[in-house]
């Protein structure tokens, strides 16, 4: 983003200053498709547009995307082309890997040369005809950013509690019954601890300012200290 934003700006020290702070943040979707965000984002920027209307097209486009991208490099390009040159090399063909190689990152590259024209035609095209509407299609566009990282992280982080007790005294002839916590809160609402993890993420980086490299260090050391002490599994 910084070469197209440093000639946006031009000689506007401060409103480029402005843009990479608000640009530094965490965004993670997958790298073919991401000249598709990039372009709207610039096209949407050039036209005047403020950030907190780019940032929910843009978390918006992330996940979506991120599963689409993924599926498409990871589980249809990659397993084709390694069968028809793992084929190949079976057959003595030297130069196959390279082949692979060079066929694979021609296809991704394609894809992404494809997608960022297509972004900024898409973006172009939706600010001269929506302009007016944007703030209400920015805010749509965040309400499901929201909803996909809320399912992701319900979905993704795993989080379960390991104590489990007995209640009721134990009598000759009688067990005494177990109570497992993660099964009571499953019962009262599933997912609880992912959510409020997540949560916590989001008030350090949020409130406190902390980088995702010390979110995952505390994520680390809080995992496999709770599991040690046999807190959570």
């Amino acid at each position: 983003m910084y070469p197209a934003l440093k000639k946006m700006y031009g000689d506007d020290k401060e409103g480029l200053a402005k843009d990479l702070i608000d640009n530094s943040e965490f965004y993670n979707t997958n790298p073919n498709f991401l000249p598709f965000i990039t372009s709207i984002h610039l096209a949407m920027a050039e036209n005047g547009m403020s950030y907190e209307e780019i940032r929910g097209i843009k978390m918006a486009l992330m996940g979506p995307l991120a599963g689409i991208g993924d599926s498409l490099s990871q589980f249809c390009i990659a397993p084709l082309f390694s069968t028809i040159f793992a084929s190949m090399a079976m057959e003595g063909v030297a130069i196959a890997p390279l082949l692979f190689l060079l066929c694979e990152n021609l296809v991704l590259l394609s894809i992404k040369l494809v997608m960022g024209g297509y972004g900024r035609k898409l973006g172009t095209e939706m600010i001269d005809k929506l302009s007016e509407k944007m703030g209400v299609i920015s805010d749509a566009a965040g309400m499901i950013g929201v909803t996909v990282i809320a399912g992701l992280a319900a979905t993704f982080v795993k989080m379960k509690v390991n104590i489990t007790f007995a209640a009721g005294a134990v009598t000759e002839g009688v067990k005494s019954s177990t109570v497992d916590i993660q099964a009571m809160l499953d019962k009262v609402a599933p997912s609880l601890l992912p959510i409020l993890y997540t949560c916590l993420m989001y008030y350090l980086i949020k409130k406190k300012g902390v980088t995702t490299y010390w979110l995952v260090l505390i994520t680390v050391v809080i995992g496999v200290a709770l599991s040690t002490l046999k807190i959570l599994a």
